[in-house]
This record gives structure tokens, C-alpha cells and sequence, in this order.
């Protein structure tokens, strides 16, 4: 198997394409990581949020069964 390259700068610089090339790999990879991070910060929004209604539901059903 041979390397395409001469050396590391030459692998990085990609015959003038390498700012192209590694600004679209950083782009994927930003979008990929928000793809993963986004629904499981949104799930433990959801998850906060029914266990506050559910407290609340909770308190409103005691209040109502001491009062009658």
C-alpha cells in the first residue's frame, strides 16, 4: 500500500485543497455531533417537564381528596 502523500504538510495541504477539503470534514462532523446532542437535550427537557406536571397533577389530586 502506498501513501499518497510525502509527509503530514503534504496530506494536510492537499495540493491547495486541503482548507476545502478539512473545513467540510469540521462542518460534518459539527452537524453530526448536533444531530446526537440536540433529541437527547430535548428528551431530558420533555422528561423535566412531565415529572414537574406530573408533581403538579399530584398536589392538585391530595388537595382535592383532603378538601372533599
Amino acid at each position: 500500500m502506498n501513501f499518497q502523500f510525502a509527509s503530514l504538510g503534504d496530506f494536510l495541504y492537499m495540493s491547495g485543497h486541503g482548507p476545502f477539503v478539512w473545513s467540510c470534514y469540521i462542518v460534518t462532523a459539527i452537524a453530526l455531533v448536533y444531530l446526537v446532542v440536540r433529541p437527547l437535550r430535548a428528551r431530558r427537557r420533555f422528561m423535566a417537564e412531565q415529572k414537574r406536571q406530573q408533581a403538579i397533577q399530584s398536589r392538585t389530586q391530595s388537595q382535592l381528596e383532603t378538601a372533599g
